[in-house]
């Protein structure tokens, strides 16, 4: 009894600790769209599924590196998840601002930038797996003969393609660049035109959509906390002539909301009155970004409005499954992480601090985490759920999960009796790692046994 109530005391101190902590932290994230750092996100929806292809960011290395190709997917636009790696030929190459998949001679294309070149791939499934589409499936530096642009010089970034309805292709790709694309999908006509447009700076990122007979061009201007998006229109063709609104800017910095440098994304419909603009948003400094949607309106003369930006996210956009969460009362963590001041970069006004507390795990906000610190040896992370109560699943999204983790997952009805419950010994690539229990527990508790030692996320039903 004794050995007991020196738990129960324990426990008692540590949620004092963590309540006066946590009284004081903020989360200056909001709600990202997914649960990792992820940039240049193209998404789409196919057959009632929403996919997200995107940039893996936060592996610390900034521009030098990137994680592996994974695509994100979800059915009601609020809960995502991926399992496995959609491109296994570039899995160890730098892989960026891989574009929407098009579907066409009966498979699906994608066009990523992969060690600073644009690359098409083809699969037979919007989650693949990929292969390149012309010449081996294989890589290496600095570009392959597989490469896009069949050029002396094939550089170019960035690749987003757009299909008319006459079925005629376009590419379009950084420094304001578009050209036709043949029936194959992969061969780029030789005439390559600039497409003008009033403001001269460097650009990547290009974002292209048609709406009621009008194209629009999205390019972005500036970077870091300095990022924006302009645009020009055409009523005529893709290949323009374009003409500029006189407020062209369509997203900028909102400082009242704290949205810094909202820079390359797409923009989606889910029907014809409905138009979403995906962005990135600064974050982290350099490449730890994460991605926010919201709403794109238009005026009536077919001009874009200034987007209202904010990080909370437009919520369910498909079919959801109802379910009710179970919410900890409290969350315990083997340790925490010292707080991160971001420096800012190009903006003063842009001073971020991140904290780490337990309670960002459960939170229901894809922008904040609990990360354990560098020196822990052996992380884990407890829901206290206030009383004994029926569990049917466990889902955890952990911090940067396409490396991989393994974990230990238990339960308790009194704190000091512990029962494996779930996890897996063997390191897998996905996101969440759902344990299904349906059983009666007061008390969870994650041991993370390989791979970063953050949870972005944990859904308890």
């Amino acid at each position: 009894m004794k050995v007991k109530w020196k738990r129960v005391m324990g426990f008692l101190q540590a949620f004092l600790v963590a309540t006066m902590v946590e009284a004081q932290v903020v989360n200056p994230f909001g709600n990202a769209l997914i649960p990792d750092m992820i940039a240049d996100a193209s998404i789409q929806e196919i057959n009632g599924v929403f996919y997200c292809y995107a940039t893996t960011d936060g592996y610390g290395r900034g521009l030098d590196t990137s994680g592996p190709p994974v695509v994100w997917k979800s059915k009601d636009f609020v809960h995502w998840s991926f399992d496995g790696i959609y491109f296994p030929s570039a899995a160890k190459e730098k892989y960026w601002a891989p574009s929407k998949v098009i579907h066409a001679n009966g498979k699906y294309y994608i066009y990523p930038t992969i060690n600073g070149y644009m690359y098409p791939a083809v699969a037979e499934h919007p989650e693949g797996p990929f292969k390149l589409a012309r010449g081996e499936d294989e890589f290496y530096e600095p570009y392959t003969s597989s490469t896009l642009l069949q050029t002396k010089d094939p550089e170019g970034i960035d690749a987003e393609v757009f299909v008319d309805d006459n079925k005629q292709a376009y590419v379009f790709w950084g420094r304001r660049h578009v050209a036709k694309l043949a029936k194959d999908m992969v061969t780029v006509d030789s005439i390559i035109r600039v497409i003008p447009t009033p403001r001269k700076e460097y650009s990547e990122g290009p974002i292209f959509f048609k709406r009621k007979g009008i194209y629009y061009y999205l390019y972005t201007i500036g970077g870091d906390e300095k990022y924006q998006y302009a645009y020009v229109m055409s009523r005529v063709s893709p290949l323009g002539p374009y003409e500029c609104p006189e407020q062209d800017i369509v997203s900028t910095t909102n400082y009242e909301r704290g949205v810094f440098g909202p820079g390359h994304g797409c923009v989606f419909n889910t029907d014809d009155e409905h138009f979403y603009f995906v962005y990135l948003e600064f974050g982290r400094r350099s490449t730890n970004r994460q991605t926010y949607v919201n709403r794109l309106e238009f005026n009536e003369d077919g001009t874009i409005c200034p987007i209202e930006l904010s990080l909370d996210g437009v919520g369910v956009l498909g079919k959801r499954k109802k379910e009710k969460k179970i919410k900890p009362d409290t969350v315990y963590a083997s340790s925490t992480r010292e707080a991160l001041y971001i420096e800012p970069m190009k903006d003063d006004l842009c001073r971020r601090t991140e904290y780490f507390v337990p309670a960002f795990a459960v939170d229901r906000a894809n922008g904040s985490r609990w990360m354990a610190t560098a020196e822990d040896k052996g992380p884990w992370l407890i829901a206290d759920l206030g009383t004994v109560r029926k569990i049917q699943r466990s889902e955890v999204y952990f911090v940067r999960p396409t490396a991989g983790h393994a974990y230990l997952l238990e339960g308790s009805s009194d704190g000091t009796v512990w029962q494996k419950c779930g996890g897996h010994g063997d390191i897998r690539i996905k996101s969440p790692h759902v344990d299904k229990l349906n059983k009666k527990y007061r008390f969870l508790r994650i041991s993370i046994l390989e791979g970063v030692a953050g949870i972005w996320e944990w859904d308890i039903y």
